[in-house]
This record gives structure tokens, C-alpha cells and sequence, in this order.
């Protein structure tokens, strides 16, 4: 029997989101239950097969996958990221196909199995769209309720967009959805957008890779795309790995410097739409809602994804019949 954490995550995969899961894979720290998906940096359809390709290339294949919402909670919304993560989600990468099916139950009803059967109260990490989360709240709410925390990348304590001028992807996304998981009461950490272009990686930081079996070069094939992309808008090669920071955090809680604030998520506003409001100066006067990630030990969350993905993808690969 696993010790690990429970853990579920939630998430769109996308290029950043497969290094989240296999990062998780690799950690006997999380015992992870399952994954839901959401449509968010590419469709519904490609980001559930993304899922269950990187995690049968991890070697956990038994993982259920759940497909969930296509579409925001509230307000439909048509544009994705795709020019960051490719067409199809992966930078271009093509994975061998999994063995597994998506679970027929679907997200939600996954993830009410999973927080209700388990002997421990489950963390979410959610590193998509909050869409699944939202719409587990209206409909379960006794079980969203047993919810330990939700560790999620998106927003930001500063104002920092990448959806929009102030509006980070995840929460620009769904801001309806992520407003409701902010006011549900569950426990949350707030892994954002300011901190996490922090977390730099680098070509040099990417060489162990290369060399450490299939999983580990498939992942820095995909870290190329982004890159790449990075070269074409900012004039040099990096990426910034968002949400394997907020797994790293499970891992290390010492990575990041969090602190307690109230934060509000902005659905109404012309040029505000998606931004996170986080009462840094404690104005409202609001009890905190949210720890709140202000910086990054970048050296050491990079020596620890690498570290772990290297040492999984061997072992993986020697595994390989």
C-alpha cells in the first residue's frame, strides 16, 4: 500500500501539463489515484489521449483517465493554445498509443469515486482550466467538500498574463469556473503565472535527458517545441515548465515562498476578464482564501524535475520488455 500523498490531477495536456504528470509518476511521494481532463490548451479529445499516452510511456497505464468538460463553465470560448503546444498538444511529439481507454465514467463522476473511496483525504492538483472543479462543486458538493486542497498552476499575485494583458491561461479560460473554486471553502495553493516565469529551464538544463530512455527524450523533444517558441517571440531558448511546479511543490513545499491572501477571480471586466485579484496589501480586509506563491527556488526545483524524470525514464526503460 502506498504512503504517497492521494492525488489526483486535473489538467489539459499540453506540453508543460505531460511533464507535470510524469514528474508525478516518478515521485513516490504522490500516490496517484487518476486523471481528468479538460479542454484547454488543445480539445477535449487530444488532451484525454495525451493523457493516457504519457502516462503508459511512464509506465502507468493502470492510471484511469476521465474525460471531462469541452467547454468552459459558463461563457463558450473557441481560441486555445495550440501555437504554444502544437497542434497536438504534445509540440509534435508523437507517443506510441496507450493500451487504455478513457474510464466511461467520465471526470466528474471519477472524481467523486475517487475522493469518496479513498481511505485519506485526496489533494487536486489542477493544472488546467478549473471547468471540472466547478462543475464538481455545483453538482457534488458534499464531496467537493472532502477536498483536502487544490495545488494549482494558474493566475498570479502580480499582474501577469499570458491569455491576456492580466489574465492568466487557466483561469482567462473558465474565469466563471475558477471563481467558483475560489469561493468554495476547500483549501487552495496557488502556484502563478508570475512566479512560475521564474522557474526558467534551459537547453544546457535539458541534456540529462537525452540520454535517459524513451520517457525522458520524448519529454525533451516536446520542451524543444516550446522553446523554440519561446526563441521565435522573446529572442532566446527557454521554457518555462508551469504546472510541473505545482507538483514540484508536493514534493518540496521549500521550493516556493507562499503566503496567505484573498483571492478573487475578475468575470466582468472589459480589459480584466480572467485576472486574479490577490488582496496583497490586505485592503478588503477578507480572510485569506489562498496561499499564495511569491518566489521560486529556481536552481533546485530544475535539479529536482531533472533528477526525477531522469531516473524514472531509466528505470522505465529498463522495464521495457
Amino acid at each position: 500500500m502506498s504512503h504517497g500523498i492521494p492525488v489526483i490531477i486535473d489538467t489539459d495536456p499540453g506540453v508543460d501539463d505531460a511533464v507535470a504528470i510524469a514528474l508525478a509518476v516518478a515521485s513516490p511521494e504522490i500516490e496517484l489515484l487518476g486523471i481528468t481532463t479538460v479542454g484547454g490548451n488543445v480539445g477535449i479529445e487530444l488532451t484525454t489521449r495525451n493523457a493516457l499516452d504519457v502516462l503508459a510511456m511512464a509506465g502507468r497505464p493502470d492510471i484511469p483517465v476521465a474525460a471531462g468538460a469541452a467547454r468552459p463553465f459558463a461563457v463558450e470560448r473557441s481560441a486555445d493554445a495550440a501555437v504554444y503546444h502544437g497542434g497536438n498538444g504534445l509540440g509534435g511529439v508523437a507517443l506510441q498509443p496507450s493500451p487504455s481507454q478513457p474510464d466511461p465514467r467520465g471526470a466528474v463522476d471519477l472524481l467523486v469515486a475517487l475522493i469518496e473511496s479513498s481511505e485519506r483525504p485526496v489533494t487536486v492538483v489542477a493544472i488546467g482550466p478549473l471547468t471540472n472543479l466547478a462543475v464538481l462543486h455545483a453538482a457534488h458538493p458534499a464531496t467537493y467538500s472532502r477536498i483536502e486542497r487544490i495545488v494549482l498552476m494558474g493566475g498570479g499575485a502580480h499582474v501577469l498574463g499570458n491569455d491576456s494583458i492580466c489574465a492568466e491561461f487557466n483561469i482567462g479560460y473558465d474565469p466563471e469556473g475558477a471563481a467558483r473554486v475560489f469561493s468554495a471553502g476547500v483549501p487552495i495553493v496557488m502556484v502563478g503565472l508570475d512566479v512560475t516565469a521564474k522557474a526558467v529551464t534551459y537547453p544546457a538544463d535539458l541534456e540529462p535527458l537525452r540520454a535517459a530512455g524513451p520517457l525522458a527524450t520524448a519529454l525533451a523533444r516536446m520542451i524543444d517545441f516550446y522553446m523554440d517558441r519561446a526563441a521565435e517571440r522573446l529572442g532566446e531558448r527557454l521554457s518555462r515548465l508551469h504546472d510541473a511546479l505545482a507538483v514540484a511543490y508536493l514534493l518540496d513545499a521549500s521550493l516556493l515562498d507562499v503566503q496567505p491572501y484573498w483571492v478573487g477571480v475578475e468575470c466582468a471586466g472589459t480589459l480584466t476578464r480572467g485576472m486574479t485579484v490577490v488582496d496583497v496589501r490586505h485592503f478588503t480586509r477578507r480572510e485569506p482564501n489562498a496561499l499564495v506563491a511569491v518566489d521560486v527556488d529556481r536552481d533546485r526545483f530544475v535539479d529536482l524535475l531533472v533528477a526525477r524524470l531522469t531516473a524514472h525514464s531509466r528505470a522505465a526503460g529498463e522495464a521495457r520488455p
